[in-house]
């Protein structure tokens, strides 16, 4: 349950970039055997929410894009946040995972909120911004890396992945 809430933290920054990634890894496989995302692995749920990470980074290094805290940017770091933690949830506490997603991303957006307009008066906005995706994508990745795992052909359990998996 942890990753749930750990993954709605970069949702606080970027809404769509951990859903992207959850859904990225859901597709590949990588994700525990148990979670409840079998449709975010659909590879058109998969580009599109990529797509839709893309965007939203270059939109905001706009000059007039909109503050992650208007409601439209709250309630999308709702959506995102809770579908990602569900996703990475047990299937049996995908509620609470969703909970816990979209808590951690609102949270997040408005302490991210705020270090990026204190930045902003001194660095600009795309530059960071540019660090923001940064961190954002590498929080992400973590997250996610953290909880992959396979399962080993001759013993039946699961152990740390490292590296691609094995070829066929």
């Amino acid at each position: 349950m942890l990753r749930s809430f750990l993954i709605g933290l970069p949702a606080g920054a970027r809404a769509m970039t951990p859903l992207a990634a959850v859904s990225e890894a859901a597709r590949r496989g990588e994700l525990p055997a148990g979670h409840g995302a079998a449709w975010l692995a659909h590879p058109l749920v998969a580009t599109g929410a990529k797509a839709l990470a893309a965007g939203e980074m270059w939109g905001d290094k706009l000059p007039r894009a909109p503050d992650r805290i208007v409601a439209a940017g709250v309630i999308a770091r709702i959506v995102s946040g809770g579908l990602a933690g569900a996703a990475l949830a047990p299937r049996r506490h995908a509620g609470l995972g969703a909970v816990l997603g979209a808590s951690a991303a609102v949270g997040a957006a408005y302490l991210t909120f705020s270090a990026r307009m204190h930045a902003m008066r001194r660095h600009g906005q795309t530059p960071t911004g540019l660090v923001e995706d940064a961190l954002t994508v590498a929080a992400t990745r973590m997250i996610l890396g953290a909880g992959r795992a396979r399962t080993s052909p001759t013993r039946g359990q699961e152990t740390p992945r490292q590296g691609p998996p094995p070829p066929p």
